[in-house]
């Protein structure tokens, strides 16, 4: 009984800490009013995309980031040592479009295949100073994508987090977990800047004024680690009088999610392997919550196995998992992922498995990176 006890009293603190990280953490952006703004900004935007052998990428989405309506931008295309056909590519939209800049990396044996290399030098080639980059395989949602950034530039905020989100298919589970994760990892990278202490951005859409950029000595001080030219940017450059979020659904970009879980392994394995790098009070919050993810679905299982105090274990487990689906579900309305709150108990179970597995599978060998 005395061991029964001891997993309820830990099951009550496991809770607290869930409720809290929800209600109030996730809270401060899940049931934030979205403030609307009509102000056109005017802000001469670069575009930056860096591109390593999306030849095929390039052709299909470039066009839309070129058909944007703002009035004065160019997009910067970094031809990072492709050995396909991708410089070609981009001459030939640089023919027929004159706010194009091409810029064409090759490798030097100090920054082998280092995609922060690459971007140091388009960052530094741009014409202008705000600076907006997505990635060769996303497209804006909207001929509005720049504009409605933009808005969120001041004198003050000089970096703007944004939503990079995936292309929905009905009838994937694994296209359902992916976007699941993307709107828990959005939800807590908005939240946390909203609380004032932003630690990453996506650079499927992410925007900064180049001043960031220099003040933090670019990306000199994690150039080694091959990942992380958007979180580990942000968790540098970032605090609570620079940073603006934008989520308005016309800011939004897509991409195409892998289309196995071997590639979305991967994939996940190389940016896990920056949140290491984190500030350490980063660290220990995201870790606190992982954690504390874990022990919820432990305990519980294991108390409503032994039925001990039951009444009081499953009202327990009612209000945290209420206040789970009202926070993810208001976040969730907001990032146009309702669909994949339905089922959230299973993603969630499945996303703790294999977030334990990339973790244990990075600390047995390093992920692969941009070759």
């Amino acid at each position: 009984m005395l061991i029964l006890e001891v997993l309820f009293y830990s099951f009550v603190a496991v809770v607290v800490v869930q409720v809290l990280y929800y209600a109030v953490l996730f809270g401060s952006f899940a049931f934030s009013k979205s403030i609307k703004t009509s102000i056109n900004s005017n802000h001469p935007i670069s575009v930056i995309i860096c591109a390593k052998n999306e030849a095929e990428n390039i052709k299909h989405f470039l066009p839309s980031i070129l058909n944007q309506t703002y009035p004065n931008f160019e997009v910067v295309l970094i031809n990072d040592s492709s050995h396909d056909n991708t410089l070609d590519i981009f001459e030939d939209f640089k023919s027929k479009h004159s706010n194009i800049k091409i810029v064409n990396v090759k490798n030097i044996e100090a920054f082998w295949g280092n995609k922060k290399y690459a971007l140091s030098l388009g960052i530094k080639a741009a014409t202008h100073n705000h600076l907006l980059f997505t990635d060769a395989d996303c497209q804006p949602v909207s001929n509005q994508w720049i504009a409605e950034m933009s808005k969120n530039f001041t004198n003050e905020d000089t970096i703007v987090l944004g939503y990079g989100a995936y292309n929905k298919s009905k009838k994937s589970f694994l296209n359902k977990l992916i976007r699941f994760e993307t709107l828990l990892t959005a939800t807590q990278y908005f939240s946390f800047a909203k609380v004032g202490s932003p630690f990453m951005g996506v650079g499927r859409n992410l925007a900064y004024h180049r001043d960031e950029f220099f003040k933090t000595n670019g990306f000199i001080n994690h150039m080694k680690i091959r990942s992380g030219d958007d979180d580990l940017f942000i968790n540098e450059a970032a605090n609570a009088k620079n940073t603006a979020i934008c989520y308005s659904k016309n800011s939004f970009t897509t991409s195409i999610p892998k289309s196995s879980l071997k590639d979305w392994f991967k994939q996940k394995r190389r940016h896990v392997s920056t949140a290491k790098h984190y500030k350490f009070k980063h660290q220990f919050l995201l870790a606190t919550f992982y954690i504390s993810q874990i022990l919820f679905w432990f305990l519980a299982i294991t108390l409503a196995i032994t039925t001990y105090l039951w009444p009081f274990v499953l009202g327990l487990i009612l209000l945290r998992f209420i206040i789970q689906f009202l926070t993810l579900g208001f976040s969730a309305n907001k990032l146009d992922e309702k669909d994949t709150i339905i089922l959230l108990p299973i993603l969630e179970i499945t996303l703790i498995v294999l977030q334990f597995s990339i973790f244990i599978a990075n600390k047995i060998s390093k992920p692969n990176y941009w070759k």
